[in-house]
């Protein structure tokens, strides 16, 4: 009501307003648990703090190389820790993250580089085949930055700097800040239609921010999960995961490759308390061999979505330790937004 007296003299200002961002969470869990592990891939392990660092350099040089708000950076990689990265380095630097899909052709990446206007690309050099020829079709080239992972399979060097040397041109300590208005873009996504190109999806700081917060509401989490990174990080920014594992000072354990083996040794020797994935992931660990398995001694959470398994798939899911949550959500609107929400008294029923 205007006039009232609960909006005189009570103005937004920096002591009781600001806006919605996920890129709060890194700043909160590099401040109280830096030392706690952050990320594991392969060998690799590296904390908060020095996730943190990493984060903001990459921030930095993209502002030394003339990418700021509004502008987009694309990024097309496995679930490596450079793509877990750049979900708060890019929109650190204000700039926009175009997550591109792995399994697209170079028509396709060539199409939404374009369309989305990308003034940079990261990419892994397994991909360099689709990327070059993706990168030919283009009239303005944007500056390519490559990613050479070790646990990749070779390709081609395609940019003008590899990751790792572009982020030694960022200060690990750069000055950030959160954006000025919540409804800033923070990503870009792309969604391919049953004709024509693919479709546009931008997701801003607020929807990035509710979304992850309700991951942890719909799973109960709990601080300090150990999340494996079976779903893309392409697809709908992780379902938000990579904002959500960060808000709880948890673990992302990358996972280059979807393989039965990788994801049992992951749950094994990492005690991996949470993952996501397709109802095809399930089938993959009930019919994995033998000689692929490991025993793992506490349970795990796992969230699927689109059509629901079988009957004959979550029982046996759950005889390997596995609860599921089953939820149903689109590219439109930050990956799962409906849930299964489970009732006590339905776990008296048979299975099927």
């Amino acid at each position: 009501m205007t006039g009232s007296i609960f909006e005189t003299d009570l103005d937004r200002n920096s002591a009781n307003y600001v806006p919605l961002s996920p890129l709060s969470f890194l700043a909160r869990t590099a401040a109280v648990f830096p030392d706690r592990l952050a990320v594991i891939h392969g060998p690799l392990r590296r904390t908060w703090r020095g996730t943190y660092a990493r984060c903001r350099r990459l921030a930095s040089a993209l502002e030394r190389h003339g990418i700021g708000p509004g502008d987009t950076v694309a990024v097309l990689a496995a679930n490596t820790p450079e793509l877990l990265e750049a979900h708060f380095g890019v929109p650190m630097a204000g700039a926009v993250l175009n997550a591109l899909n792995t399994r697209l052709d170079a028509a396709t990446v060539a199409f939404i580089l374009e369309h989305g206007e990308a003034k940079a690309l990261i990419t892994d050099r397994e991909f360099s085949a689709t990327v070059a020829a993706a990168l030919a079709q283009l009239e303005r080239k944007p500056l390519v930055i490559d990613i050479d992972d070790p646990q990749g399979s070779g390709g081609d060097l395609l940019g003008e700097a590899d990751y790792e040397a572009f982020l030694e041109t960022g200060e690990p300590d750069h000055d950030w800040s959160l954006p000025a208005d919540e409804w800033q873009a923070i990503a870009l996504n792309y969604t391919s239609g049953t004709t024509g190109n693919p479709k546009g999806v931008v997701y801003h700081h607020r929807g990035a921010y509710l979304n992850a917060v309700g991951n942890t509401m719909v799973w109960a989490m709990g601080h300090h999960p150990t999340y494996l990174w079976t779903l893309p990080m392409f697809h709908c920014n992780g379902w938000c995961f990579p904002w959500t594992i960060t808000a709880l000072a948890g673990t992302h354990v990358c996972l280059r490759r979807v393989e039965a083996k990788a994801i049992y040794d992951a749950l094994a020797d990492h005690k991996v308390s949470h993952l996501c994935g397709a109802p095809i992931v399930m089938g993959l660990l009930l019919n994995a061999p033998e000689a692929e398995r490991r025993r793992f001694d506490h349970k795990v959470s796992m969230m699927t979505a689109a059509s629901a398994p079988p009957a004959a798939v979550l029982e046996g899911m759950a005889g390997l330790g596995f609860d599921v949550t089953h939820v149903y959500g689109l590219t439109e609107v930050y990956g799962p937004a409906v849930v299964c929400a489970w009732h006590d008294e339905w776990s008296a029923l048979p299975a099927e």
